[in-house]
């Protein structure tokens, strides 16, 4: 795991907190083959910082949290693109079969509307090959990142980065097991929540998701055009060398 930075939370917000965790992340700038994915909806606004510092695309990797009935603020387990579904283990907790299928069903519900919602007509950008830093404002149980990881691990990533600005220090070093390198500038202890380390932390919108992603696909596509009119330019300026 990288050291930590010397840092100063709470961070003002999530813009904030990933231009921290972009500056950790710094030996990965101009890295070839980097994809940033970023876990929605919190963890957009905190990887388009990540992606712009490190000169890499951003999209999405879209997973959801199962919670246990009638307190869902406790994780269950988590589910990802790929129908990948994580388990925490719940000592002496009897959650009913039939319980655990309607919370399956619900959020698998969800987590297709927000493929569709977010992604619109951008074909999802494959991680094959790439060396993916997998991004998310902070990380709590870890329930909700490790079934992302695992996700994005069928993929058959050449390495695979799980980077968030706030974690809990059992949960970061537990992530250690399935991805080449964790990056986490600030694990305070006691930690608490996720939200203590941040000034402001609202709960993003499906609106603020799409305008960060409009937003970063179109200066990737305006840095693609421009790379191509420059290069166009040397071709010209070569053939009429004498």
């Amino acid at each position: 795991m990288r050291p930590l930075r010397t840092v100063q939370p709470p961070y003002r917000d999530r813009r904030d907190a990933g231009q921290a965790l972009a500056e950790a992340l710094g030996h990965h700038l101009n890295e070839p083959n980097l994809l940033v994915l970023a876990l929605p909806r919190g963890g957009v606004a905190v990887g388009y910082e990540v992606a712009k510092a490190l000169h890499a695309p951003l999209d999405i990797w879209v997973v959801r949290k199962l919670g246990m009935p009638g307190h869902e603020e406790y994780a269950m387990g988590a589910i990802a693109s790929g129908g990948i579904r994580v388990m925490n283990p719940l000592p002496g907790i009897n959650v009913p079969s039939v319980a655990v299928a309607e919370v399956l069903a619900r959020e698998q519900d969800e987590l297709a509307r927000r493929e569709r919602r977010y992604r619109g007509e951008h074909p999802a950008i494959s991680p094959r090959g790439r060396h993916v830093i997998l991004v998310d404002d902070g990380l709590a149980t870890g329930a909700t990142m490790r079934a992302a990881a695992l996700a994005v691990r069928q993929q058959r990533p050449a390495r695979l980065i799980i980077a968030v600005p706030v974690g809990a220090r059992d949960s970061c070093e537990e992530l250690a097991d399935i991805a080449d390198e964790v990056v986490c500038p600030f694990m305070p202890e006691p930690f608490h929540s996720v939200g203590l380390w941040y000034e402001h932390m609202t709960q993003a919108s499906d609106e603020e998701v799409c305008e960060w992603l409009d937003k970063a696909w179109a200066e990737r596509a305006l840095q693609f055009k421009q790379g191509h009119a420059t290069q166009a330019q040397g071709s010209a300026s070569v053939e009429k060398a004498p």
